[in-house]
């Protein structure tokens, strides 16, 4: 089955910034949808962006919109999650999810997703 695995993660200062990475094996990404996801300690867990198979769509949640960008490169099997102007409050666990879904559609929903990674720590605090 597909695996995902996530890295990048670390602790950052307020106001910076980081890059997530979300490698596939096992199989191509070019035909599946991917999203990230985060879970703060606490909270439950929230979608934060979605990128279609065919790169042609993407979609943010508004805490992050303007702050963060998905993308993907699917000749290194990878979609990225640049994360700038870090707050605070984007302290969590940060998830790539993916479901096999030809098409430019992508939905920020955890049930649509099939397949995990492990996620990746990201802290930010000065």
């Amino acid at each position: 089955q597909l695996q995902l695995v996530e890295s990048g993660g670390g602790l950052v200062q307020p106001g910076g910034s980081l890059r997530l990475s979300c490698a596939a094996s096992r199989f191509t990404l070019d035909y599946y949808a991917i999203a990230w996801f985060r879970q703060a300690p606490g909270k439950e867990r929230e979608g934060i962006s979605c990128i279609s198979s065919s790169g042609g769509r993407t979609k943010y949640t508004e805490s992050v919109k303007g702050r963060f960008t998905i993308s993907r490169d699917n000749a290194k099997n990878t979609v990225y999650l640049q994360m700038n102007s870090l707050k605070p409050e984007d302290t969590a666990i940060y998830y790539c999810a993916a479901i096999r879904r030809p098409g430019d559609v992508c939905y920020i929903l955890e049930s649509w997703y099939d397949y995990w990674g492990q996620g990746t720590q990201v802290t930010v605090s000065s």
